[in-house]
C-alpha cells in the first residue's frame, strides 16, 4: 500500500466533528462559487484516483494539480484535501504539526474555533497522516510548500487586519 494509500485511509472514519460538520455551514467547503471551477489540492499520488472517474477533472494549478469534483460524493471518494479540511498537516522544525488550513478562514465557521475546536481524535488523524505523507520525498516536498503557503496566507491575513 502507497503511502498515499495509507494516508487516505487513515482518515476514512474521522472527521472534525462527533457529527456533520456539513450540516452546520450547509457544505460550503464542498461548492464552488457561481461561475467558478474551482477544486481540491491532490497529494502526490492521488491523480491515480481520479484520472478516468466520471464526472470528476483533473486540472493543471499554480501550486499543484487540483481535482474538481461532481458536487457532491461518497467519502471514501474524496481527495485527502477534503479528508483533512479544516485542518492541514505541517513541517515545522522537521516535526509534523497540526495547524488549522488558513484557506479555511473564509467558508468554515469551524475555524473560529481554532484547533480547540475540532475533535482530538480529527486532529491526532491529520497529524498522523501528515507523518505517513512524509515518508516519501515528494510527499515532505508538498508538506514543506503547505506550511511556506500557509504561512504567507497567515501573514498576508494580518497585514490586512492591522
Amino acid at each position: 500500500m502507497t503511502a498515499v494509500e495509507r494516508a487516505r485511509e487513515r482518515l476514512e472514519k474521522v472527521t472534525p466533528l462527533e457529527s456533520d460538520c456539513g450540516r452546520i455551514c450547509g457544505a460550503a467547503c464542498c461548492r464552488s462559487l457561481e461561475g467558478e471551477e474551482t477544486g481540491m489540492l491532490l497529494f502526490p499520488g492521488e491523480e491515480d484516483f481520479y484520472r478516468d472517474k466520471p464526472g470528476w477533472k483533473i486540472l493543471k494549478g499554480s501550486a499543484g494539480n487540483v481535482v474538481v469534483c461532481p458536487g457532491t460524493c461518497d467519502r471514501r471518494e474524496r481527495p485527502l484535501s477534503c479528508r483533512l479540511f479544516p485542518l492541514l498537516p505541517l513541517l515545522r522544525e522537521g516535526k509534523v504539526r497540526t495547524g488549522m488550513d488558513q484557506r479555511a478562514r473564509a467558508v468554515c465557521p469551524l475555524f473560529s474555533s481554532g484547533l480547540k475546536g475540532i475533535s482530538e481524535a480529527f486532529r491526532k488523524a491529520v497529524r498522523e497522516t501528515g507523518e505517513i505523507l512524509a515518508e516519501t520525498d515528494e510527499g515532505r516536498e508538498m508538506l514543506i510548500k503547505l506550511t511556506e503557503m500557509q504561512d504567507e496566507l497567515k501573514s498576508l491575513h494580518g497585514l490586512f487586519q492591522g
